[in-house]
């Protein structure tokens, strides 16, 4: 038997593991277009500011891969053809399968702004590898930066160019900051922090146009507000989309949509492969673009491979983040009705949603939780008086860290 994985993320490494785990003697490759071995993406912030080397990055010793009798092989794939399990490298070289599965991941959205056809160099994205080289080869001859786009990549990125000293005008084009996520008051509390570092951080614009100079790199944007700032360098951090624009030019393309279609155990419309991660789009028309799903969705993908029943059903939303140097955990869902309380002069806050008498999701910010905590509590339907008893379990014991819930209203 042998395995074929496309994609070497966090859902084709933990698939090629559990498939080892169980099936000792199949033939297993990975193929991975973007780096040699699986590097964890969330950590690409770090190897910029200079606190993590490239090696750094890997979650795992290179030699697992060997001792796990694991090929890996460096390459993008430009042809599939299902009818006789055939794939073909873009270098020309031909792989056959037995079963596949596809853990593409996403790639950044396109940049729809008017002028960035004359630009040659200046825009960056903060995804991969090669953004992050990019990124990197840019700095030193940037003494101004604009970065566009309110999530977690955005900001990210805006850190990344403070820690270099290079000033940046981060443009979010709602009226408070990252409302996908947060509240007008954590946006509030959010944007002000961003400020405090001496960010320029601007609400409710949007870029118009891109401009560049004699040498086609970007030199400035002109913005919704009318405004225009000069730069550099320019961040695109308006979000990601499935890494499935080369399955349809192949010759057996498998159903897409907005990623590529799934059953609940991970089958793809084509026989013997399937699907996992960013790239698959669940049953509902779902597509789960965070690292701790694509985990999930790899170990699954694996079992479903090896013939186990599988019937993926989505878990409680779960996220952790640093938004610069301000803890963010979230987890579960908005609900009708939410008890919210700020540390008076401290960026650290509480928020718990609620609705019908049962807790629905945590908002979390400037101290650490334990979120499985929080996920066992939402499970069993625990009113808010409840999870307010008990808040106290859900702390995590960090040094200096313990936030007072007694100086946030909330009884320990």
């Amino acid at each position: 038997m042998h395995y074929v994985i496309i994609g070497n993320g966090v859902a084709g490494v933990t698939a090629a593991f559990a498939l080892r785990k169980r099936d000792p003697h199949a033939e297993i490759s990975v193929i991975g277009g973007e780096s040699d071995y699986f590097i964890s993406r969330t950590a690409l912030m770090y190897a910029f500011m200079d606190r993590m080397n490239l090696r750094d990055l890997e979650p795992f010793e290179r030699q697992s891969y060997t001792k796990q009798n694991i090929t890996l092989l460096r390459g993008w794939v430009s042809a599939l053809d299902a009818s006789s399990r055939i794939l073909r490298l873009a270098d020309g070289r031909n792989l056959s399968y037995d079963k596949l599965l596809l853990a593409t991941g996403s790639i950044p959205n396109p940049a729809p702004w008017p002028g960035l056809a004359t630009a040659k160099s200046g825009l960056v994205n903060f995804v991969s590898l090669q953004h992050l080289a990019e990124c990197e080869r840019l700095a030193p001859t940037t003494r101004r930066a604009v970065v566009a786009g309110g999530g977690l990549i955005g900001v990210e990125l805006v850190e990344c160019l403070h820690h270099h000293g290079i000033q940046v005008d981060f443009l979010v084009r709602d009226a408070w900051y990252w409302p996908m996520a947060l509240a007008p008051e954590e946006g509030e509390l959010i944007a002000d922090h961003i400020r405090h570092h001496g960010v320029n951080l601007l609400l409710g614009h949007e870029i118009t146009e891109v401009k560049t100079d004699t040498n086609s790199r970007v030199s400035a944007v002109r913005t919704s507000q009318g405004g225009e700032l000069p730069c550099q360098m320019l961040g695109a951090c308006i979000g990601v989309r499935p890494a499935i624009e080369w399955l349809r030019e192949v010759q057996t393309p498998p159903a897409l949509g907005r990623g590529i279609k799934i059953q609940s155990d991970f089958r793809t419309s084509l026989p013997n492969v399937w699907a996992a991660g960013d790239c698959a789009e669940l049953p509902t028309g779902q597509v789960e673009q965070i690292w701790y799903s694509a985990k999930r969705q790899g170990e699954l993908a694996a079992l479903s491979m090896l013939g186990d029943t599988v019937n993926y059903t989505p878990p409680l939303f779960f996220n952790s983040a640093k938004l610069f140097e301000i803890e963010y955990t979230t987890v579960g869902v908005r609900g009708a009705e939410s008890f919210f309380r700020r540390l008076p002069g401290k960026n650290v806050s509480i928020r718990i949603m609620h609705d019908q008498g049962a807790v629905t999701g945590f908002n979390m910010l400037g101290s650490r939780w334990n979120h499985t905590w929080f996920e066992k509590w939402i499970h069993e339907r625990r009113d808010l008086p409840y999870v307010l008893k008990n808040l106290h379990l859900a702390q995590f014991d960090v040094e200096f860290g313990r936030v007072s819930l007694s100086a946030l209203g909330v009884a320990s």
